[in-house]
């Protein structure tokens, strides 16, 4: 009896989709998609967040997938053996998922983090980098795209598209044709054959995004051949997080007051804004999320035996920590956190 043998062409390696895209774009929103798509794949996902607070794990609705959270750092600088650590863990419970994706902070170079899959050995035997699918907020992303930052700083948003194998071209409903347009030929001009999706709400097919075999390191090394040597990048250090924590009933009236004026006064500054509140007289969690003037909140899951706790993060330059403290302090129904 003649035993079969496995096909060498065939890549048995599990494949991993790396998600990325700068502040607001909508990463969260089409990782809840991909999450509750009936796609039959069992996906293990790593979340890093940027922030001294976690708000994305009660952002991402329940799902049977497995997630991890990274929130000692960005990915993209401190954390590479934390992201090796938890893909060997992984990889140990090899039966329990088909993919992985790995989602990173807004402001992460997504090139450190590819490198991961060539430059370790039982990574690179055991993992294959599927794709860098980059999110794009259609709105927003030109404004960052054309940053000019100091010398020695590294543009994210541009690094973001550069090494997109597909983009999720996002929020197209919020600008007119003209302006698709230039944001379409800018993308172009940085990442001239790359797939860019249109989207609403980040709904794309996910057979364009996973498992599509897109990355190409002989590609990448073309236009970037020092691609797998260590180099130091430097983030602009005008953009930070500040995390607010306390309990306490908010105002509601005292809170929209508070953020419409913040928002109208602060938001070119403010990339990205996101909460879980406490509201007075009301039984569910109050999740607000927001980029630059832009804000949406609504009521979500009841609070239940979970503790009433604020939570708010916002991410931008040059953040008054004092001020956004003392400001919601002053939104809460005691007047004090």
């Amino acid at each position: 009896m003649v035993e079969a043998t496995q096909d060498p062409s065939v890549d048995t390696r599990v494949p991993v989709t790396v998600l990325t895209g700068f502040l607001g774009a909508g990463k969260t929103t089409l990782l809840n998609r991909i999450l509750t798509e009936n796609h039959n794949l069992r996906i293990a996902v790593i979340e890093n967040e940027f922030g001294e607070i976690g708000i994305d794990d009660a952002l991402v609705i329940d799902a049977e997938e497995e997630i991890f959270e990274m929130n000692n750092g960005c990915i993209c600088c401190t954390v590479r053996g934390d992201l090796i650590r938890i893909l060997g863990v992984l990889m140990r419970r090899r039966d329990k998922f088909d993919q992985i994706l790995i989602e990173t902070t807004g402001l992460a170079d997504p090139a450190p983090v590819a490198q991961t899959f060539f430059v370790d050995d039982e990574i690179k035997e055991l993992l294959r980098l599927d794709s860098i699918v980059t999110v794009v907020d259609a709105k927003h992303a030109l404004a960052h795209l054309d940053e000019v930052k100091p010398i020695g700083v590294e543009n994210e948003a541009v690094e973001q598209v550069a090494f997109a194998d597909r983009i999720v071209l996002n929020k197209t409903d919020l600008v007119d044709a003209e302006s698709l347009d230039a944001l379409t030929r800018r993308l172009r001009s940085i990442n001239a054959q790359v797939q860019i999706l249109p989207a609403v709400h980040a709904d794309v097919a996910l057979s364009e995004i996973l498992d599509v075999g897109a990355f190409d390191l002989q590609r990448v090394l073309a236009d970037e051949p020092n691609f797998l040597q260590d180099s130091d990048h430097q983030h602009d250090q005008t953009v930070t997080s500040v995390g607010i924590e306390c309990s306490g009933d908010v105002d509601v009236e005292l809170l929209n007051a508070w953020l419409g004026r913040l928002l109208v006064e602060r938001g070119v500054d403010i990339f990205r804004s996101k909460g879980i509140l406490s509201m007075a007289g009301e039984e569910r969690k109050y999740v607000f999320q927001g980029v630059h003037m832009l804000f949406d909140g609504d009521f979500g899951a009841p609070w239940g035996s979970d503790k009433r706790l604020n939570r708010l993060v916002f991410i931008g330059r040059n953040l008054d920590r004092a001020e956004l403290n003392a400001d919601f302090s002053a939104c809460l129904v005691s007047g004090a956190a």
